[in-house]
């Protein structure tokens, strides 16, 4: 399944150029390539677990479609009658991409990270969930239309599905409507396991959702705030954050540096905030010197970008240092206990000359850092030779 779904991506992206299609519309296939690699990974390691065979699945439905349009529009386009069954071939383009879109919202979510139900109540979500998947990709099959592939007529559409009116309409809104209320209970389901989750399934658990709120994050920064990037900028980030949730689903399946996550987290925070903080503090001081030395001198905009940079510069590692102290203050409280209660102690050894005192408070150091079981000091008594 792996090599056809390379073998598949290699073929659209060559048909692609003759097609003189978008390549911006072909980036997706990056995360395509990721997927196969990652489903394969994890199916052959652990062959009993779905998830692999979920992810490759998704990975082979998408390449499937996209590999129908560009062999569709290269055989009854860019040059007539040269591939066989270019129309027939065609259909991929109208349905493959459903099959793979539910493994993924919906599916996934069910059976991570071990490849069972939450229990056994959440298994008429997952017969919903099929059943939705059947009828969706049904009605994909059947749909007349030829907007998917530039006006190319799906072979296999039944145009009298037009003349139905309102119960076309209706299928074509209350069929994705189920789509969206599965994928809703799948995310129920993987937010409930989050939540019960403890010990080595709280942190697979961590690294999906780490790669799902970086995700999602995209969207919503996109979406909801309005905030514009150049299309190379949004395909790419796009491409990131996704290929950032497989190899998420990799590490966490295969139990491989799962405790990593912790460092990965304390580092996104902490440069996202120094970033910004450094962003703003950039701009608006190019724009506060600028207006400053445009009244003195009347030039002052390379003055004030280079004044600016060397502020930034200079600022650096104060602010770096500021920011993780902050995250650490807010959400690693326990480092952060852990390094201050350290650093007492490093102060005070420094003065303490008394032993006994010196073992007690090396003692309670240690269970405030380490937090173990039990703790004990033993000292070696010193030979009569020294």
């Amino acid at each position: 399944m792996c090599g056809l779904t390379l073998v598949l991506i290699a073929c659209a992206l060559v048909l692609a150029v003759p097609n003189r299609y978008p390549v911006s519309d072909l980036y997706f296939l990056m995360t395509e390539v990721s997927a196969a690699l990652v489903g394969a990974l994890i199916a052959s390691r652990q062959p009993r677990n779905p998830v692999g065979w979920f992810i490759i699945g998704h990975a082979l439905c998408f390449t499937l479609g996209e590999f129908g349009r560009q062999y569709a529009i290269f055989g009854v386009l860019t040059s007539p009658g040269s591939l066989p069954l270019a129309g027939a071939v065609a259909s991929l383009a109208y349905w493959a991409w459903f099959p793979g879109l539910m493994l993924m919202i919906a599916f996934l979510p069910l059976y991570f990270p071990d490849g069972r139900l939450l229990s056994p109540r959440w298994r008429p979500v997952a017969g919903i969930t099929v059943f939705v998947a059947v009828l969706l990709t049904a009605l994909a099959v059947v749909r007349p239309g030829g907007y998917e592939t530039r006006g190319i007529p799906n072979p296999l559409g039944i145009e009298s599905l037009n003349d139905l009116g309102f119960l076309s309409g209706a299928l074509e809104v209350l069929l994705p409507g189920l789509g969206v209320l599965v994928g809703l209970l799948a995310v129920g389901s993987l937010v409930a396991r989050f939540w019960r989750s403890r010990g080595v399934e709280r942190q697979q658990m961590k690294w999906f959702v780490y790669a799902a709120v970086l995700f999602i994050s995209l969207a919503v920064l996109k979406q909801i705030l309005g905030v514009r990037v150049p299309p190379i900028v949004d395909e790419i980030s796009f491409v990131v954050t996704l290929q950032a949730l497989w190899v998420a689903i990799g590490f966490s399946v295969l139990n491989y540096r799962l405790y990593d996550v912790d460092v990965v987290v304390n580092r996104t925070l902490v440069y996202t905030g120094f970033t910004t903080v450094l962003a703003l503090l950039y701009f608006g001081s190019i724009a506060l010197l600028q207006a400053v030395l445009i009244v003195l001198t009347g030039q002052g905009a390379q003055l004030a970008v280079v004044a600016s940079t060397l502020l930034i510069a200079a600022l650096f590692n104060p602010i770096r240092h500021r920011t993780q102290n902050l995250v650490d203050r807010r959400f690693y409280r326990g480092k952060y206990d852990a390094e201050r209660v350290l650093a007492v102690f490093s102060d005070k050894l420094r003065d303490e000359t008394d032993l006994d005192r010196l073992s007690e408070d090396l003692l309670v150091v240690v269970r405030e850092t380490v937090q173990p079981e039990h703790a004990s000091l033993w000292l070696r008594a010193r030979s009569r030779r020294t």
